[in-house]
């Protein structure tokens, strides 16, 4: 039976690699080196490391929101490409928990 994992990476939204936001280089990242899927979630507000907390304003029109980069693949290829990607996340929070994927598909077209 195949084990599966989901892997979160918690960055702001100001993080940058290579001159790119570093939330768009993780999932062209993770799409280049075939994972099943990846998803990036913005946060309305939270904090990290700093205790600095960060949230939407209307007084702000610029913020280091949160931002949340999730993918679910199989578990080995997960833990397989855990030191490229601290090699790219220089701050933030790397999580993995183990779940139980029910369906993974698409439509036909």
């Amino acid at each position: 039976m195949t084990r599966y994992a989901r892997l979160r990476i918690y960055i702001g939204e100001s993080d940058r690699y290579q001159h790119k936001p570093l939330y768009m280089y993780l999932l062209e990242w993770f799409h280049h080196h075939g994972f099943k899927g990846a998803t990036v979630i913005r946060g309305i507000a939270g904090y990290g490391s700093h205790s600095k907390i960060h949230s939407v304003s209307v007084f702000r029109l610029s913020e280091d929101l949160p931002i949340i980069v999730e993918v679910v693949d199989e578990e080995e290829k997960i833990h397989g490409s855990l030191d490229e990607i601290k090699k790219l996340v220089k701050e933030g929070l790397i999580t993995i928990e183990p779940v139980e994927v029910v369906f993974y598909g698409h439509r036909e077209e």
